[in-house]
């Protein structure tokens, strides 16, 4: 080999470490410490850099992003002395890489310490139910002291987040038979005022119900009196009209004896004390048509009641009728009176009907 090539490639080698030395690229959001002769010079920013060979060397490459740590979970005493896990979530950024590299040893590992001692603080003046009810304050309370702690460390603290709480098995325990107990007493409630609203509502509706009814009730009884005394009235007018003898109110006298006896319960009848008298009056009345000797078919109703105003005429038209005496044989015997009286009152309100009907026949003239 020439023995100058050797010399020039030793210069080229020498150069070519100078170089890569000499030169140092700064990757994005990146910083880097530089040392000179081990006492910190500077801090390179991104892009191409260049350092003294030899004497400047990176001590510390730092991540300017921000980063996301989750600690272990670490116990915590609450007030009413129970012991509950508490994992937190930190989301920190470095601002300040001298700071971060040559103020605290570790950053990490101090911030973690940090956040314990902290919790610990901030969970021993709450109760288990404050704890579980209260993570903002929890974790705004712990940013503030973490922030305040690592802003002299270069670093910046943006959120702190508790990511789960977990007290003791025994105390879950007695969580779920609380809020068992929570949700069935809640059911019972609910179910006690559906009843509730049942009961006032169908209360409420048989109310209506026989609110209604009355009233029905008591527009049908008064259009039902109302239609009666129209009847009775009527009725009334129409006897009256017709000026109605002995034979017809003998008639409607006798058709009501039968509903004394329409009831099975009844033992005995109460007879008035002028069936007698009725009995005499259909005698008197019907005697002399059931005889032959009566007045004929065709004579007026004048003429009638002013024979029936005359007494001797009244005496001659009832020669020929039958008497019941009170002392006679037929007054002794009352099976033979009741049958006696049973067929004249048949008589009677046979033609009491015919009459009736031959009147209804006729046109009652306008008032």
């Amino acid at each position: 080999m020439d023995p100058v090539v050797i010399p020039i490639l030793v210069a080229a080698i020498v150069v070519v470490f100078l170089v890569a030395a000499t030169v140092r690229i700064v990757p994005q959001a990146r910083r880097y410490n530089v040392e000179r002769f081990g006492r910190y010079r500077r801090t390179l920013q991104p892009g191409l850099n260049f350092v003294l060979p030899v004497a400047d060397r990176i001590n510390t490459k730092l991540d300017v992003r921000e980063q996301v740590y989750s600690s272990d979970p670490k116990p915590v005493i609450t007030e009413d002395n129970l012991v509950v896990n508490i994992d937190t979530v930190l989301y920190y950024q470095i601002t300040d890489p001298r700071a971060a590299a040559y103020e605290v040893a570790d950053y990490l590992q101090a911030i973690d310490q940090l956040t314990v001692t902290t919790l610990r603080n901030v969970i021993g003046s709450m109760d288990l139910e404050g704890t579980l009810t209260s993570r903002e304050e929890i974790n705004a309370r712990l940013r503030a002291v973490l922030d305040d702690a690592t802003g002299k460390w270069g670093i910046r603290v943006n959120r702190v987040e508790i990511k789960a709480i977990d007290p003791p098995n025994t105390i879950k325990e007695a969580m779920e038979k609380q809020m068992r107990a929570e949700r069935d007493k809640r059911a019972a409630i609910l179910h006690a005022e559906g009843e509730r609203q049942a009961k006032i509502l169908t209360a409420e509706g048989t109310k209506q119900k026989d609110i209604l009814e009355a009233q029905g009730a008591q527009q049908a009884m008064i259009l039902r009196a109302d239609g009666e005394s129209k009847a009775v009235e009527l009725v009334f007018q129409a006897v009256h009209r017709n000026n109605a003898d002995a034979k017809v109110l003998a008639y409607k006298y006798l058709e009501t004896l039968p509903d004394l006896a329409r009831s099975d319960n009844n033992t005995f009848w109460v007879i008035p004390g002028e069936l007698t008298e009725a009995i005499r009056t259909v005698s008197t009345a019907f005697g002399d048509r059931a005889t032959g000797t009566g007045p004929p078919p065709g004579t007026r109703r004048e003429d009638a009641a002013d024979g029936a105003a005359d007494p001797d005429a009244s005496d001659k038209d009832h020669v020929g009728a039958p008497e019941i005496e009170p002392n006679s044989t037929l007054a002794l015997d009352a099976v033979a009176a009741a049958d006696e009286a049973a067929k004249q009152a048949a008589v009677a309100v046979n033609d009491a009907k015919a009459e009736a009907e031959a009147a209804g026949e006729t046109r009652l003239p306008r008032r």
